[in-house]
C-alpha cells in the first residue's frame, strides 16, 4: 500500500494568516513549511481512500494528480477534517463515506445536499476497502465523544493514523495498534508547549510511538510553533505535504 500525507498542518495551516514568525515566513519560499490542513490518501492496486477531507482538499488532489477516490473515512466532526468534502461537487457523485454513527450524523446533516452514500462503521470492527482492511479505534479528543483513529492492514503490514488525540488513548486501542509498520501521529506543538489538552506535543508523540513500538513514525497536524522544517526536522520526524510512504 501507499500512504501520501496530503495535508500535515493543524486547523490554521501554515503559514497562518497575518503571522510573520520564522516558520510562517519560511513557508513562502520553502514548500516543506507550507502545511495545508489534515488529509491522508491511502492507495492500493485496487483504488484510493481518503482519510478526512481537508478544507484544502481541492489543491491537495490537484497537486497529487488524484481525479477521484473510492471512498472517504472521517475521523471526527471538526471543520479542518471534513469541510473540503464539497470539492467533489460536479467532480464525483455519490461518494461512499465511512465513519462511526455520531460523526456521520453530524457531517451528513451539514452536507445533506451532496447525497453521499453513508456506511456506518462500529469501533474495532474490521471492514474491507480497495483490497485493504480498515479498523476504526477510539482515541481521546475532547469534547468530541467518539473521535477515532484509523488502522490500515495489508498482510502483515500495519499503518496506524491516530487522527486528532491526546496521549490518553484507551488501552483497548493501544493493544490493537501495537507494533505498526508506520505510525502517523498527531504532534501539534514542540515540547516547550505543555498546556495542551486535545492533542500531543512532540515529546508525547514520541513517547506514544515508543509505547506501541512503531517501526517508523512521522508527525502530522503540526502548527507554526515548530521551528522551520529544515531546522526542526533534525530533531523530530516531521511530515510534509506530499510526503509518500510505500508499505
Amino acid at each position: 500500500m501507499k500512504i501520501t500525507l496530503l495535508g500535515t498542518g493543524d486547523t490554521t495551516g501554515v503559514p497562518v494568516i497575518g503571522c510573520h514568525c520564522p516558520t510562517c515566513t519560511d513557508a513562502y519560499s520553502n514548500d516543506k513549511n507550507k502545511r495545508t490542513r489534515f488529509s491522508i490518501l491511502v492507495e492500493s492496486d485496487s483504488g484510493k481512500i481518503l482519510i478526512d477531507t481537508s478544507p484544502d482538499m481541492k489543491w491537495q488532489l490537484i497537486a497529487n494528480d488524484v481525479s477521484g477516490v473510492d471512498g472517504v473515512i472521517w475521523t471526527h466532526g471538526h471543520y479542518d477534517h471534513f469541510a473540503g468534502f464539497p470539492e467533489f461537487y460536479r467532480v464525483q457523485k455519490k461518494v461512499d463515506v465511512y465513519g462511526v454513527p455520531e460523526t456521520l450524523d453530524y457531517i451528513m446533516d451539514y452536507f445533506h445536499f451532496l447525497k453521499p452514500r453513508r456506511h456506518d462503521v462500529q469501533l474495532y470492527e474490521p471492514f474491507e476497502l480497495i483490497g485493504l482492511t480498515f479498523v476504526l479505534f477510539e482515541v481521546n479528543h475532547l469534547p468530541i465523544k467518539k473521535a477515532v483513529g484509523v488502522m490500515v492492514c495489508e498482510g502483515d503490514k500495519k499503518v496506524v493514523i491516530t487522527g486528532d488525540t491526546n496521549k490518553d488513548v484507551p488501552q483497548k486501542s493501544m493493544d490493537l495498534i501495537h507494533e505498526p509498520s508506520l505510525l502517523v501521529v498527531d504532534a501539534i506543538v514542540p515540547p516547550s508547549i505543555t498546556s495542551i489538552k486535545k492533542h500531543m506535543n512532540a515529546t508525547q508523540a514520541l513517547d506514544f510511538s515508543e509505547k506501541i513500538k512503531s517501526e517508523e513514525v512521522v508527525f502530522v497536524h503540526m502548527s507554526h510553533f515548530f521551528k522551520p522544517h529544515d531546522e526542526e526536522s533534525k530533531n523530530y520526524p516531521l511530515g510534509y505535504d506530499g510526503m509518500k510512504f510505500e508499505i
